[in-house]
This record gives structure tokens, sequence and C-alpha cells, in this order.
């Protein structure tokens, strides 16, 4: 994996996912007089005395509070250590390398007036795999301050760290690694922490992993539309061109390519008129958690690389501006309205499972015909229901709860962490719910629609379907089948070979 280059163009969110899983960094000389010039306001704005906050203030409700002059090196480690608060479970080492990952990023905009030091130390520590060990609580979406503050407690040779897999003091892994510690300088300790890297970070993983999950729910529909021969007619071109929605068009045309070549589409294909709206309306809904992904991108993609230090260096003035870029709201109500769409993604799911449920049993005895049958999804369908329910409660927003802090300074934030981690695991229910609907369509397909011919993308996810439960041994139950299918990786139940033929449904 080639090495990423920060430069002076924005950073893309496929960037900073291949910094996540491993890529190197490498800074642009562009970025480099960036920090530079940047640093040299900072430093001229020491030799004049004036207050600024966090430079030679205190912070929070003592902003107002002038530091002497001889103390704002050794103040420096108490402001970090003063905020390394967080607890609770490690963070991935994803989400770690994306938040710092994001803070290298923002701190080559230009604006922070770090010390070009600190930002050496942080991509040595990227580039050489020493990942500080931060906690997942601590931020309420104001500047992920107790969580970076870990990751740049490490960086001065403290707090924890793993490398080599194994974890150990930060002072130990930084000299096994051959890197050294950070000695900071004045407002480094400030620049270090005062942003919104862990939840800009989680918030460009969940941003793909939602695009991939709806692309298989639009599997699941369409396989399940095979699976009761409901009428395609709601993906026609003409009826997205009539609305046109970027996200219902995006939708439409992904269902017709995985139909395509699928009995449905023969002249004499099924004769339902039109189905019920858990069927009808998969592109509206489908289309509209699109839009909403759309938004939640953008705005992970603006805080990435916006410049949002407090304060910030405004370089062409030559000057310190006191400002509020460190609020991530925008970024926090897009993953809060992302959130509903997903639910209703899920809801359409559930209810599409009741109509499976109806064709399985509508022989003429009430029951599938012919001899007992494996029937894996079947025996889910209530588990849906619970699914669906506590993914509904996840819908409520995130953004509203946070109480006031700091005697009262600090009276608003955006809870982005919360928002974000809220609809990763909005995204673990509906994977969920999803692969039990593909599991109750392979069923029903084949139960009730042997020997049918399936479009070339719902044939081979079917194909991938098969694979995997085939190597399951013989005593299989439901909840294996289950794990089965959230062991596939997502872009194979949607990505269709080059040289897949027609499909068809084997008894």
């Amino acid at each position: 994996m080639d090495a990423v280059i920060v430069a002076d163009s924005p950073l893309s969110i496929d960037e900073l996912l291949d910094v996540a899983h491993g890529a190197g960094v490498e800074l642009s000389r562009a970025a480099t007089i960036s920090i530079r010039n940047s640093r040299a306001v900072v430093d001229k704005a020491l030799k004049k005395g004036r207050p600024v906050y966090g430079l030679n203030t205190g912070l929070g409700h003592m902003s107002n509070v002038r530091l002497p002059d001889e103390d704002l090196l050794s103040i420096q480690e108490m402001m970090l250590a003063g905020h390394a608060g967080g607890f609770g479970r490690s963070l991935p080492t994803t989400i770690v390398r994306a938040a710092m990952m994001v803070r290298v990023n923002g701190m080559a905009r230009g604006g922070s007036g770090v010390s070009p030091a600190a930002v050496d130390v942080l991509v040595a520590m990227l580039n050489l795999r020493v990942h500080p060990v931060v906690p997942e609580f601590g931020s309420v979406g104001t500047g992920d301050l107790s969580q970076l503050a870990h990751v740049a407690m490490v960086a001065i040779g403290k707090g924890h760290a793993e490398y080599e897999d194994e974890i150990m003091d930060g002072a130990v892994a930084l000299r096994r690694a051959g890197i050294t510690p950070l000695t900071m300088a004045p407002k480094d300790g400030l620049s270090l922490m005062s942003a919104n890297g862990v939840s800009i970070g989680h918030g460009a993983i969940v941003v793909r992993r939602a695009t991939e999950v709806a692309e298989i729910a639009d599997v699941a529909a369409a396989l399940s539309l095979e699976s009761i021969g409901g009428n395609p007619s709601i993906a026609h071109p003409f009826v997205a061109a009539s609305k046109p929605v970027a996200g219902q068009g995006e939708a439409s045309r992904h269902i017709l390519t995985l139909l395509e070549g699928s009995y449905l589409l023969d002249s004499d294909g099924p004769a339902s008129i039109q189905d019920a709206l858990s069927f009808r309306v998969v592109p509206q809904v489908h289309g509209a958690a699109r839009e909403f992904l759309a938004l939640a991108r953008s705005c992970v993609e603006t805080e990435l690389n916006s410049r949002s230090d407090n304060p910030l260096v405004f370089e062409a003035a030559g000057t310190m501006i006191h400002n509020g870029n460190f609020h991530p709201i925008m970024m926090a109500l897009a993953f809060d309205a992302l959130r509903p769409a997903l639910a209703h993604i899920g809801q359409l799911s559930e209810r599409r499972m009741s109509h499976l449920w109806d064709a399985l049993f509508s022989g003429s005895d009430g029951a599938p015909d012919g001899p007992p049958v494996e029937v894996l999804g079947l025996s889910l369908r209530y588990s849906a229901a619970q699914l669906f329910a506590e993914l509904k409660q996840l819908a409520s927003p995130a953004t509203l709860d946070c109480p006031p802090l700091d005697i009262g300074v600090e009276d608003h934030a955006t809870s982005a962490p919360l928002s974000v981690s809220k609809t990763e695991l909005a995204l673990d229910l509906l994977e969920a719910i999803l692969a039990i609907e593909l599991l109750m369509a392979r069923d029903l397909l084949h139960i009730r629609q042997p020997g049918r011919r399936l479009g070339e993308g719902t044939g081979a996810a079917l194909e991938v379907i098969d694979r995997a439960l085939g190597q399951l041994p013989a005593s299989r139950s439901a909840a294996d089948a289950h794990a089965a299918l959230r062991q596939i990786p997502r872009r194979s139940l949607f990505d269709r070979p080059h040289d897949q033929r027609v499909s068809e449904v084997t008894g």
C-alpha cells in the first residue's frame, strides 16, 4: 500500500481509510511550509505577550487567567494529563490510526500553530505503527479532548501504546520503534488534543461501511422480489427519472443491474400488478438513505479538511482568532439524520419477511409442499422482529443530550462521538436483519421457485450464500447460518463477477 501524501489539497476519505488500515504517511513540502508558517505566528504572539487562549492562558473556565511565561513549557504536560481522563474499552486500531491522521491533516492545513516536531512525531508513530491505547469514553463532541490527550501522552513518552502486538508503556513503545519523544513547545498541548480526530476518523469508517450496507439492502430486496415473483417495474428508469432524487436513481439502477437476465424481466413474467409497499417503495426508501449518507460523507470530508483549532492562526494577517470551529455540529446532525433512514430500510426488510413467510406457507395444506426441507431463515423470523425493535430505538437523536460542563462555560455540545457510534451500532443491527431476509428469500427460492432463472447479480449473491452455508456441518443451526452470512465480505454480495452467467436456483 503506497504512502498517503499530506499536501495542500484536500485529503479524501479513501486516503484517510488507507492510513487507518496501515498505509504510511508523508508530509509534502507544501504541508511542511504551512505548519512552519503557522508556528511562526504563534512564536510572534508569544513575544508580544498578549493573552491568547491555551498559549499563555488557562483552559476552559480559566481562559482569562494569564499564565507566567516561565511556566508555559511545564504546563503543557499538565494540560494533557489533566484531560486524559477517558475510560472504557480501547478503541480499535483502525479508529486510533484514523484519529491520528485526521489530526496530522488538520495541522497541515495551517491554523493550529503546532510545532513541526509535534507533527513529525505523530507521522513517525503512524509509519512505525506505535498505536496509543485510547479509551472509548471521554468526548462530548466539542473536540475529542480526552481521547486525543491519550494519543498525545504517548507522543511525549507517557501513557500506553500497542507496538508489535503488545501493550506497553508509551516510552517503551517509542524507544523500541526508534522514535524520540516529543518535547512540547507552548500551545502544543492544546493543539494536539483540541480537535475531533476520533469523531471524524470513526465517521469516515462508518460512512464506508454504510455505503456497502446500502448495496446489500438492494440485494436483499431484489432477491426477495424474485422469490415471491414480484413486479420489477418499481425500478423502471422512467419511474426514477420522474422523481429526480439522485439516491433513488442510484438504488433503481443497482436493483435493475442485479435483476439483469431474471425471469422477472421476461415479457411473460410474473402476473403481479403491484406488490405490498415494502416491495414497491424500495427505491424511494433506499434512495433516501443514500441521500442522507451522501450528506454524512460530505460533512466528514469537510471536517477532515477544515481548520478547526481554537485559537485559529490567521497566517495572512499574522494573528490568532478565538472561535468555535472545533464544534462539528453539522457532522453530528448528519449522522443523527442517517439513523432513521437506516431504520426505514430495516423496517421494509422486516415487513417483507412477513410476505416471504406467507409465501412459504402458501401450499394447499398450509405448509411447504413435498418432504421436509431445511428452512434456515424461517426460524429466524422472530429474531428479526426483535432486531428491528432495537434498530428503531437507535433512531433517536444523540445531539441534544449533553448537559452544561465546566462551570457553564461549555454549555453546548454536539455529542458527535455518540452520534457516530450509534450509527455504527445501527448498521450492525441492519446487517443482521438483512442477513435474515437473505436466508428467508433463499428458503423460498429453493422451495417455491426451483429452477427459476435469477438475475445475474442476485444469482451471484445466492451462489455466495450457498457456498458459505455449504461450508457448515450438516448439523448446522439457523444461528450458524446467520453467523456465516455475517462473515461474508460485504462486497462479495453485490459485486457481480464480469464472467458471471445467468444463474438458476437449484433444488
